[in-house]
């Protein structure tokens, strides 16, 4: 931030979520780590083993209702 881009880019970044249309859908909101009290859960990405690191089942399967449950219950 020694020339003060980055922090100025921060700043538009979290201003302008603000304005009215700016995402596109209201609901996005919603599942930020800061919108909430419990905090973030454990994030994963593909292949679904690696490493030895597997995503858990529950995350594979696409039952929404599940998996909001399983993050409620991981959240920090």
């Amino acid at each position: 931030m020694a020339g003060g881009e980055l922090g100025a880019l921060t700043i538009i970044e979290a201003v302008s979520r603000l304005v009215p249309g700016v995402l596109g859908n209201l609901e996005s909101t919603k599942d930020e780590t800061f919108s909430s009290s419990d905090g973030e859960y454990p994030q994963y990405t593909k292949p679904a083993d690696f490493k030895g690191w597997k995503v858990p089942g529950v995350l594979l399967n696409g039952d929404h209702k599940k998996i909001a449950e399983w993050r409620k219950e991981n959240s920090r």
